[in-house]
């Protein structure tokens, strides 16, 4: 299949790129699962994760980001590239950036350190292969093959995502029934996708949220990728639209994102106010003698000035009988001297 060039394929394209850099951003301990998951590797999830964002240029100056190549540890570098359509040439472009890595990242003089790569093949496409090979020819040295694994998502399941931590990739499953529904948006397909959505996909979210295998944060944005993917898809399909269908989407995700919401908001609420209450606790520890015997010789004080006046202006007003003349005699309020006689 020729590789597809016109205006619309390279914006869809750019698309797809971007939503799959953006959950390369995620938490440190959500990406781990994802390269554990990828590359049979076993790195805790408290792993530190280095992002590679440089650029380099090609033969013709051209920009190109090496941006899905991350470092775990600051040891081992892992190069994944999401691919939404057939391209003959994808594993070139892989050994170009790997290649440009190497260069920028030596710290031996005479060894180049290439990143293990995989291709994650977001579409269903037969004749798929498990690996892209290029042939490196190095004359009478040698040849030598250059084997870049392939993922293919679709073939399978929401289940064996969650089960190998590579739950960051789930808004991308819902591009399974993509094919069907340009064909047909029967009610069993619109039933068959709020299932897959509503139900499988959330439900691996939650779960894994449960598990911490991913963060509350990373649930939220994985959210919205699906929301977002949704009305890219689907959303605009007349029959979606009259059916209902877009309003279930929209009502089902955004509330799952603001129960998530209120529970990240407690956790912080209770968090802050642990670490306040400490603070407080060891000022008061400190002060509190000092506080307690001001507090108290105010009280006492005024309690015993408070008990002097009014002896004084009931002693006088017995005299008196003139609660006016009193007040303007001892200089007080009047009410302050009616209170005090009970007037």
């Amino acid at each position: 299949m020729k590789k597809e060039t016109t205006g619309s394929s390279d914006r869809i394209v750019h698309i797809y790129d971007r939503m799959f850099k953006k959950i390369l951003t995620l938490s440190a301990r959500a990406v781990i699962g994802l390269i554990n998951g990828l590359f049979g590797t076993d790195y805790p999830p408290d792993s530190t994760i280095t992002y590679n964002w440089t650029e380099h240029h090609d033969d013709h100056l051209k920009k190109t980001l090496a941006d899905t190549i991350v470092t775990v540890n600051s040891s081992h570098s892992y190069h994944m590239e999401a691919q939404m359509y057939r391209d003959e040439e994808i594993e070139f472009r892989v050994f170009d950036y790997s290649y440009g890595h190497a260069l920028k990242s030596r710290n031996d003089a005479d060894i180049l350190h290439f990143p293990e790569p995989r291709i994650i093949y977001l579409y269903n496409h037969e004749n798929i292969s498990d690996t892209r090979e290029i042939l490196l020819d190095f004359g009478t040295q040698g040849t030598f093959t250059y084997c870049v694994p392939v993922f293919k998502l679709l073939e399978h399941t929401t289940e064996e995502l969650s089960s190998k931590n590579m739950v960051i990739l789930i808004p991308f499953m819902i591009l399974k029934l993509r094919d069907s529904i340009e064909k047909k948006r029967t009610p069993e397909n619109m039933k068959l996708l709020q299932t897959l959505i509503l139900d499988d996909i959330l439900n691996v979210i939650n779960e894994n949220q449960a598990l911490e295998n991913i963060t509350s944060a990373d649930a939220n944005k994985l959210r919205s990728l699906i929301q977002k993917l949704y009305n890219h898809l689907y959303s605009h399909y007349e029959e979606f639209i009259e059916g209902g269908l877009n309003d279930m989407m929209d009502e089902g995700l955004i509330l799952e994102a603001d129960i998530l919401e209120a529970e990240l908001t407690e956790k912080i609420t209770k968090r802050v106010t642990e670490q306040v209450t400490q603070q407080v606790t060891e000022q008061v520890t400190q002060q509190v003698t000092q506080e307690v015997t001001e507090q108290v010789t105010q009280q006492v004080t005024g309690q015993v000035e408070r008990q002097t006046r009014e002896d004084m202006i009931r002693k006088l007003y017995a005299k008196l009988k003139d609660e006016k003349q009193v007040a303007e005699l001892l200089e007080f309020p009047l009410d302050m001297v009616q209170e005090a006689v009970g007037l």
